[in-house]
């Protein structure tokens, strides 16, 4: 009998270790269990497997070599969003494809995290001296000259800056904006106090402002309205006898297709587009006629001056579509293209790039720490640990950049493409854009000169583009201006040559550092 007693007694204790055991593994296994995180584009997908580590299953949304700007989810992507505990972004100024996309899910549980919430609102704004967030005191005696009554859409518009008293200074911006509710914008490759400017299709205003040699504002004009007054002419871009003629002939069954090679996947406005049509077969016929439309319900208008197959073209502000048409020797269509969109994207005004400033990127891997923990408590320990240690790394670059660019005299850097503004604040230097140059298209002899001109008032040894994008234009244009080309990593995209390098974004910043100097001296 104590026998039989003391062999329940051990089975029982043996039960009760396994079922301990069970308990202490389900607990663990509970514990370690993934939460899944989809990302929108690169850098939140870096940022957030730093913070993450091995406690979150991280995918990335945008993948190689696609655009984040105008990216269209899938069916597959919302399904992931649907089933993931947490979605990383920047912001509907960088993804405008996140509104459309929340409209569809269905995750009443989703943690969202939009990181540009970590920023300081008086850092979003556009970075340029100007626009800072604070209208500069102004320093009297600056007037602009030659304003008309009024002004036609296509119009050159030549003012003059005019200063009461002479002065060694000779650092001018001029500055454009629809009205006083928004901001100003920089007008690109105006320098001096001469403005010349081609007349949009809206009325707008106008300022100028002097800089002196510490880059601070000595005097700045008053803004002055540009009236934009087309008589009721819907047509004011066209030459009326050429648009009749690509409406007479139109698409003839016979047509040969034209393809337009250089579209940007975005313009800004002030940019110059630059554009080639390519016809697939050899004719002997080099009549070419470029047309323009708003949209699909307006009717083309031919581009005066446009008759070769090379098609520049300054932004005036809206998007617009393109086509172009071959004639022959009757003044028939003989070929034509199909339209393409001309995007124009302001970012409504607001910089998007904040993951370019090291200090603005430690806000938004708070942000992504935060939603983390929201989404799984229980791991909040990891993600504070591994967000302090990541936000450290961001604060020593920082800091590698203010040593490097420290008491730079030359602080200005000439790029390809407007991304690099937060940067450029943080660290006090000026971004020059040539906006809309690509590097498909060689530009004309004409645009060529407007670059070389901006060299030489700027005196840059180096064109910056982007994602490792120079060419063997890329190369002409240094040729014909006397200047150098290097890479400056936006990170929109995560480039092939960021994968072949192994490049992360602590890597890809420092390699951007190391460019910068080329030009920052």
């Amino acid at each position: 009998m104590k026998k039989t007693w003391l062999v329940a007694v051990f089975l029982s204790m043996v039960t009760c270790a396994a079922l301990s055991g069970c308990t202490s593994a389900e607990k663990e296994s509970e514990s370690d269990k993934q939460i899944s995180v989809v990302t929108s584009f690169y850098p939140m997908y870096e940022f957030t497997r730093q913070v993450a580590g091995e406690r979150a299953e991280v995918s990335l949304m945008v993948s190689a070599g696609e655009d984040a700007h105008h990216y269209e989810p899938s069916a597959k992507d919302v399904t992931a969003v649907n089933e993931a505990d947490v979605f990383v972004y920047s912001s509907e100024e960088m993804e405008h494809w996140v509104d459309s996309l929340f409209n569809t899910i269905e995750n009443d549980n989703l943690v969202i995290a939009r990181t540009a919430d970590g920023v300081d609102s008086t850092e979003d704004s556009d970075h340029d001296h100007h626009e800072d967030g604070e209208e500069p005191e102004t320093t009297g005696g600056l007037t602009i000259q030659g304003v008309a009554a009024h002004y036609h859409t296509g119009d050159t518009i030549e003012l003059t800056a005019e200063l009461e008293e002479e002065v060694e200074f000779d650092h001018w911006h001029w500055y454009t904006r629809k009205s006083a509710d928004e901001e100003w914008v920089t007008v690109p490759e105006v320098g001096g106090p001469e403005f010349k400017y081609e007349a949009t299709e809206e009325s707008f205003e106008v300022q100028a402002v002097l800089f002196d040699n510490d880059h601070n504002i000595y005097a700045q004009s008053e803004p002055v309205k540009i009236v934009i007054d087309n008589h009721g002419n819907d047509h004011a871009h066209g030459d009326s006898h050429e648009d009749e003629h690509h409406h007479e002939h139109g698409s003839s069954d016979n047509s040969e297709p034209i393809e337009i090679v250089g579209l940007a996947d975005h313009y800004h406005t002030g940019d110059v587009v630059t554009l080639v049509a390519e016809l697939k077969e050899e004719a002997d016929y080099t009549n070419w006629r470029w047309y323009v439309r708003g949209s699909e319900d307006e009717e083309w208008e031919a581009v005066s001056g446009q008759e070769t197959d090379h098609f520049e073209y300054k932004t005036t502000g809206e998007s617009f579509e393109v086509r172009v048409a071959l004639l022959d020797n009757e003044e028939k269509v003989y070929a034509q293209s199909e339209p393409v969109s001309v995007m124009i994207d302001d970012h409504e005004n607001h910089d998007p790039h904040i993951w370019l400033d090291p200090v603005l990127a430690q806000a938004q891997v708070n942000v992504i720490r935060d939603a983390l923990i929201e989404a799984d408590p229980e791991g909040q320990a990891i993600y504070e640990e591994n967000a302090k240690a990541f936000n450290e790394e961001l604060q020593a670059l920082n800091e590698e950049y203010e040593t490097a660019l420290e008491g730079a005299e030359n602080r200005v850097f000439v790029v390809q493409h407007q991304a690099f503004g937060y940067l450029a604040k943080r660290y006090h230097l000026e971004q020059v854009a040539i906006g809309g140059l690509s590097t498909e298209v060689e530009p004309s002899p004409s645009r060529i000169a407007e670059i070389g001109n901006l060299v030489k008032e700027y005196d840059v040894p180096v064109i910056y583009y982007q994602q490792g994008a120079s060419s063997a234009i890329a190369e002409t244009v240094a040729a014909e201006t006397g200047t150098e080309t290097a890479v400056l990593y936006d990170l929109e995209v995560l480039s092939e040559e960021l994968q072949e390098k192994d490049l992360g974004y602590l890597d890809a910043m420092r390699e951007n550092l190391e460019a910068l100097q080329l030009s920052i001296q």
